[in-house]
């Protein structure tokens, strides 16, 4: 009995994987296709448009300093796979002006064509207590990280829509998956963009439209030694409890899901594990990824609560040495 259960579960396992490829998106083809990055002049931006190019993608890059930009172009032109490929560098600030916004993108595409994926990437971020940190960073986070993926995808929605094709890429964090203590001010921004990936994910569907979430773990990248330096105790250790991982590899996952037209994009076992805890009601793109998701659900919930109970006992013990330092000091 046991064995033709088994035997039952392995042929609807081998039936999934067969028609899988058939409910799911067709890939985008890169060479020749026009890429837009916004935050693409550093870190896993930059990493992404490098990685798009080398595939034979234009590129349009797009960020606040327009030298850092220009320093970009060059690295990435080295890259190039043939003569007709073109990099165009755009400064304007993605979260400030919408109509701004519009008016560049509008520039993009008559120069290098309608956009096939716009990789929303500008982000910033703040750590700190929450009662630490001004009231005026939670502002400033909310409009780069969620209004500057906001006014760039409105930009580009209705052609991708008339076109039947197209690609939108959310660069969020794992921070938007699981909050953490020092992150108060930049997790729920990140967390706002699965929220706008799965509603609009739902209206641009049946227009062959795919949304992807990327949620890359702690990257090694200019803005990230810069948080770095003003990161709590707290946050330091728990960060400690995951590897840091490079730029490049993150980017070639994000493309690579984002072509493929998959909602989810995760990096490594912690990523893979969060993606399958945090399933709730978002899209799947195969058969198989809800498969894995259901069965996998039971067993990374137990595993995850003992992450979580270890990040507690980390916040708990940095509470208490920092009551114990601070009673002695009143006692000298």
């Amino acid at each position: 009995m046991l064995l033709l259960a088994a035997a039952f579960i392995v042929a609807f396992v081998l039936l999934l994987y067969m028609v899988s490829p058939l409910i799911s998106p067709k890939a985008l083809k890169l060479p020749g296709a026009h890429v837009v990055v916004t935050g693409g002049s550093s870190g896993i931006g930059k990493c992404i448009a490098i990685e798009c190019y080398k595939q034979g993608a234009f590129i349009t890059l797009i960020a606040r300093d327009e030298n850092k930009l220009l320093q970009t172009k060059k690295e990435i032109e080295k890259y190039s796979v043939n003569d007709k490929q073109v990099v165009l560098c755009i400064s304007v600030d993605v979260s400030k002006d919408y109509e701004q916004v519009e008016n560049v993108l509008k520039q993009a595409q008559e120069k290098l064509g309608p956009v096939d994926m716009l990789v929303n990437c500008a982000g910033t971020s703040v750590t700190g207590k929450f009662e630490d940190i001004e009231v005026n960073s939670f502002e400033r986070l909310m409009a780069v990280n969620y209004l500057g993926s906001v006014y760039p995808s409105r930009a580009v929605i209705a052609t991708m829509k008339e076109r039947r094709m197209g690609r939108i890429v959310f660069v969020s964090s794992q921070a938007g998956q699981l909050g953490l203590f020092g992150y108060t001010a930049y997790s729920p921004t990140k967390f706002a963009l699965r929220g706008l990936a799965e509603a609009l994910q739902m209206e641009v569907k049946p227009y062959n439209v795919y949304v992807t979430v990327a949620y890359p773990p702690d990257t090694d990248t200019p803005g990230f030694a810069e948080e770095s330096k003003t990161k709590p105790l707290e946050t330091k250790l728990i960060s400690e409890t995951s590897s840091v991982c490079q730029a490049e590899q993150v980017a070639r996952v994000i493309v690579k899901d984002a072509i493929q037209g998959n909602f989810n994009s995760s990096v490594g076992s912690d990523g893979y594990m969060l993606s399958i805890l945090t399933s709730g009601m978002s899209p799947v793109t195969s058969i198989t990824e809800g498969l894995q998701q259901v069965v996998c659900m039971g067993i990374f919930r137990i595993i995850g609560l003992f992450y979580l109970g270890s990040f507690d006992s980390i916040v708990r013990r940095c509470m208490m040495q920092r009551e114990k330092s601070e009673s002695a000091d009143k006692t000298e």
